[in-house]
């Protein structure tokens, strides 16, 4: 047990941190571990690998993750930013060579390849767009001379123009609603809530008309009976065959025939083998997560600090709900991960650094008072 009178540097970060986040972050890995089990076997025989070849290879990523999510932590606010503003030059830089020489898997140019190892820069960019959108509007706020919105509009069209190009339109989709939700929250006059409102239709509808990639996926979700949704289909038929509480360990059937089955549709084998218990316990999970942020978040007096936790929690839930949603024939397929539960080395890495920084902001700063906690002392000395 670390005592508080300890002055070193992991007392002061264990008195500090946000235990209830941190735990349940570390929960969803360690149950990704377990899934990896269920779901990755069959696809790694399909694909002519060892059986328990991509469990070994979660694993392998797993670890590092943690070591990074915790690390990260550890930093202070002027860290965070200046952390983010790196990992976003090299991102940036990464998903434009991407278009150029990066590896075409289903008509999509994601992923560059390193070292033996392919990497998806897409993943990198996110946490670090929402720390830096949220420096823009927090100075915006406080300086005159500085347009923190119109420069983060700019950053925006920045980032979506060669994640649209790749294609890769459901990355895309999350930056756009994560950056209008921390717009909103900096401030935003209702007529350009209605504006960002109307543009983000308009930019669906311009989507789905000039995009044959994004049209074919819209097409299948709303005609799901002449269309081609063998995936989803496959999803559905694992849900309603696991019932409540799954056909067993290495038990599911379905999973046997679904390709990506321990990446985008870890959430259906999950249902198939463990049940609909289970899944609610992964829901209920990132339901803590995300409410516990955002209460830390919506608590917090420095700006910077409230909008990038705040945008950096809906970036995470976001993802998660999309995915779930997919899984549940809700939502046209993205293509995006579980977070810290599917399969994915960039995925993992990525979210683990933009969880540190969110674990990092919510931490409790020497001398930092809280909203709340200025309430009740003025009305103690009122």
């Amino acid at each position: 047990m670390v005592s508080r009178a300890e002055t070193t540097a992991f007392a002061r970060w264990w008195w500090t941190i946000d235990r209830t986040l941190l735990f349940a972050l570390l929960g969803l890995i360690a149950l990704g571990l377990v899934l990896s089990f269920a779901a990755s076997p069959p696809v790694a025989e399909r694909n002519g690998y060892g059986t328990y070849h991509f469990v070994i290879r979660h694993f392998v990523f797993a670890v590092p993750a943690v070591i990074t999510l915790i690390t990260v932590s550890f930093f202070t606010p002027r860290q965070v930013r200046r952390a983010a503003l790196i990992l976003f030059a090299v991102a940036l830089v990464a998903i434009i060579l991407t278009l150029f020489i990066g590896h075409e898997v289903k008509g999509a140019r994601r992923w560059l390849g390193f070292a033996g190892l392919t990497v998806q820069p897409a993943e990198f960019i996110k946490p670090a767009f929402v720390v830096i959108v949220a420096f823009l509007l927090s100075e915006g706020a406080k300086r005159n001379d500085l347009p923190g919105r119109l420069f983060s509009v700019f950053l925006l069209a920045v980032v979506i123009a060669p994640l649209v190009a790749q294609p890769d339109f459901g990355q895309a989709m999350l930056v756009s609603i994560t950056w209008s939700a921390m717009i909103f929250l900096a401030g935003l006059q209702w007529r350009w809530v209605f504006a960002l409102g109307a543009a983000g239709v308009g930019g669906i509808v311009s989507a789905v008309t000039f995009l044959p990639h994004v049209q074919q996926r819209v097409h299948s979700f709303l005609n799901p009976d002449v269309a081609d949704n063998y995936q989803v289909d496959r999803s559905i038929e694992s849900f309603l065959r696991g019932g409540w509480f799954g056909a067993g360990p290495g038990e599911g059937i379905v999973k046997r025939s679904l390709p990506d089955s321990h990446t985008d549709f870890v959430f259906a084998v999950t249902a198939e083998e463990f049940g609909i218990v289970m899944c609610l316990v992964i829901v209920a999970l990132f339901a803590t997560i995300v409410l516990k942020g955002l209460s830390r978040a919506f608590r917090e007096e420095d700006e910077f600090v409230r909008l990038s936790l705040s945008g950096l929690i809906l970036l995470f839930g976001g993802q998660a709900f999309i995915n779930m949603a997919v899984n549940l024939q809700l939502m046209p397929a993205k293509g995006m991960t579980l977070p810290f539960v599917s399969y994915g080395g960039s995925s993992l890495t990525a979210v683990a650094i933009g969880m540190g920084f969110a674990l990092a902001l919510s931490r409790r700063r020497p001398g930092h008072v809280r909203f709340t906690e200025r309430r009740h002392v003025a009305e103690a000395f009122a």
